[in-house]
């Protein structure tokens, strides 16, 4: 579903925080970081609804694995980003960047 609205998303968030010409290459590295999650999310293992009951613990530790090491990685592109903001645009950041549970919207 998030790879459907991606662009729309994108858009929003590059309007509401004024991304200014200085700041266009980090935020062309966000946005082309959050289509590439976008995109590759869905084919992701779900360790708690896809796998089927036969799956071993290590089987579904490393699912687990496999989605904290995106995570993780999806965080520290959007910190690169986030250094750049003046504080107004941290503000804005802030409060619209994270939704539930901490993930990116």
């Amino acid at each position: 579903m998030m790879a459907k609205h991606i662009e729309s998303r994108l858009a929003f968030l590059k309007t509401e925080l004024k991304i200014t010409d200085a700041q266009l290459p980090l935020w062309n590295a966000f946005a082309q970081a959050m289509r590439d999650d976008a995109s590759t999310m869905p084919a992701m293992p779900r360790p708690m609804m896809g796998m089927n009951k036969a799956a071993t613990l290590p089987d579904k530790l490393a699912a687990h694995e496999t989605i904290l090491a995106a995570r993780l990685e999806s965080g520290r592109r959007s910190s690169l980003l986030y250094a750049a903001l003046t504080a107004d645009q941290k503000k804005t950041a802030d409060e619209i960047m994270l939704g539930p549970m901490g993930m990116m919207m």
